[in-house]
């Protein structure tokens, strides 16, 4: 009597090979995700002001370091970070928000030339600003937070001027696009401290 198993052996491979393609297939599914959506901080119109230096330089913001990622942080709040997994910023945080302060700036000192100390562009300034944000997300209530440090150093001037910001600015509605709303507020409010902070003369002493 003859016995022939090649066939259902090689048909068994066949199966199985299908069956771990399939898996592999499936598995690679499941750890895609979709586009993420993008979104940018949009200029906020300001007063305009007098009597600042004519050359302003803008350096890089400094950001916290939670958020320095591109995933749009939603709120630490309640000791924990909310991240968006599929909200992202269009660009680095850090560089959008040195940009859209330069544009919001020169809108406010029109007398002034503002550069972006960050760019390609260089040019000898008569005052220079620095920008910490410690802050920018929402807090429990969903109003968006913003924190910040600014320093401003003048030509001929010994000491920096030091002020601190902070603004809360409630949302229209839950969701991320109601909050990245709310940061271009907070963020023109911080042009506005800016602006003040560089037309401020420091008192004689």
């Amino acid at each position: 009597m003859i016995l022939t198993r090649a066939k259902p052996f090689r048909s068994w491979r066949n199966v199985a090979a299908t069956t771990v393609a399939f898996a592999l297939a499936s598995a690679l599914a499941a750890c895609s995700s979709p586009r993420p959506v993008l979104y940018t901080i949009a200029p906020v119109t300001g007063p305009a002001r007098t009597g600042a230096p004519k050359v302003i330089g803008l350096r890089e913001v400094s950001l916290a370091n939670y958020l320095r990622q591109s995933q749009i942080v939603r709120s630490s709040a309640d000791y924990r970070l909310d991240v968006m997994s599929n909200d992202w910023w269009g660009e680095p945080l850090s560089a959008m928000l040195g940009r859209v302060l330069v544009e919001e700036l020169r809108q406010r000192l029109p007398q002034s030339t503002v550069v972006n100390e960050s760019g390609a562009v260089a040019a000898e300034t008569d005052a220079t600003v620095a920008v910490n944000v410690e802050r920018l997300d929402a807090d429990a209530s969903g109003a968006v937070v913003l924190q910040a440090q600014a320093a401003v150093e003048s030509k001929g001037k010994n000491a920096p001027v030091l002020q601190t910001f902070s603004y809360t600015v409630p949302t229209s509605s839950p969701g991320v696009t109601a909050e990245v709303t709310a940061i271009s507020v907070a963020v023109g409010r911080l042009a506005d401290g800016l602006a003040s902070l560089l037309t401020t003369k420091p008192p004689k002493r």
